[in-house]
């Protein structure tokens, strides 16, 4: 006989998922945690699966608890959609997940157009990254927009635009003149890269580094505006993508030794489609230009 899974169970379970604790989940259900603890415990014995485990102090989910909450958040979407179609009062949702940087520089006029062309509610998620990747898996958006170097079977892959990756300079410095810069030329310069930690700031140090020269302490600067900032005044040179838009001063001159990165757009395989997330997901792939190695 096959599991019978409430909705009460995958509401549970939903609010787990996001939270990845018992205390603050129970809170947002209005659950105590032993009645939260117990669905959830009720819901892996049903399925006969470990849907989440211990890592140090944290809770992760497992393979199958990922595949859970992306189930469960479709099954209770489509519940909420028969409900709203059968009342008369249809209002057609999709969750998009980008980062500052996509919002800012890549995404504008495709939001311009779903505000214009798109009849039901866009809601927007800012996580970078691997987080906007995490938030389809989990089913808690539709869409993700990002540079995604390494993106899960799971998904489905479109590529968006293709751009170098630039020195964000002063028009004034000698280097904000030329068409593009060696790692030479900005190795002795003083950089300004994401926090330790991040991957932008470990591959521009790796490549600096295999020039031979020892570079100057890195200036942290936590996203593309801020970087664009310390740019223009004058602090270093900053490491961005080429989709930035460079404010008044501020020369992007390609490094091509730096390589180039692709912006993409992802959605969970075999998901729960409706017209309302094509719709969307046409409009961002017509508003984006196709892909360039060039500015």
């Amino acid at each position: 006989m096959q599991p019978i899974l409430s909705d009460d169970l995958l509401r549970a379970f939903v609010a787990f998922a996001e939270a990845k604790s018992f205390t603050h989940a129970s809170g947002r259900i209005g659950l105590s945690q032993p009645a939260l603890f117990e669905r959830v415990r009720k819901l892996g014995e049903l399925l006969d699966v470990k849907l989440y485990e211990k890592q140090g102090k944290a809770l992760k989910l497992t393979a199958q608890g990922i595949q859970l909450a992306a189930f469960a958040r479709d099954m209770l979407a489509q519940a909420a959609r028969f409900t709203e179609e059968i009342s008369g009062c249809v209002a057609e949702r999709v969750t998009l997940a980008a980062g500052e940087g996509s919002y800012l520089y890549l995404l504008g006029k495709a939001l311009q157009r779903c505000r214009v062309e798109f009849d039901g509610e866009l809601s927007l998620l800012t996580l970078g990254g691997p987080r906007a990747l995490e938030a389809v898996l989990l089913g808690s958006a539709q869409l993700a927009v990002g540079v995604f170097d390494v993106v899960p079977r799971r998904l489905v892959v479109r590529d968006l635009l293709t751009v170098p990756v630039c020195a964000a300079i002063r028009t004034r410095h000698p280097l904000g003149r030329r068409k593009s810069l060696r790692l030479q030329d900005i190795a002795g310069e003083r950089l300004i890269l994401a926090p330790a930690g991040r991957q932008q700031r470990e591959s521009v140090t790796r490549a600096i580094a295999s020039v031979g020269v020892s570079p100057q302490a890195p200036i942290d600067a936590d996203g593309w505006p801020q970087m664009l900032c310390f740019a223009k005044a004058g602090l270093g040179v900053a490491v961005v993508n080429g989709a930035c838009a460079a404010p008044k001063g501020v020369a992007l001159v390609p490094v091509p030794e730096l390589g180039t990165v692709t912006y993409r757009l992802v959605w969970r395989r075999g998901a729960v489609t409706s017209p309302a997330i094509e719709q969307v997901s046409k409009i961002i792939q017509s508003s984006i230009a196709p892909s360039t190695d060039a500015l």
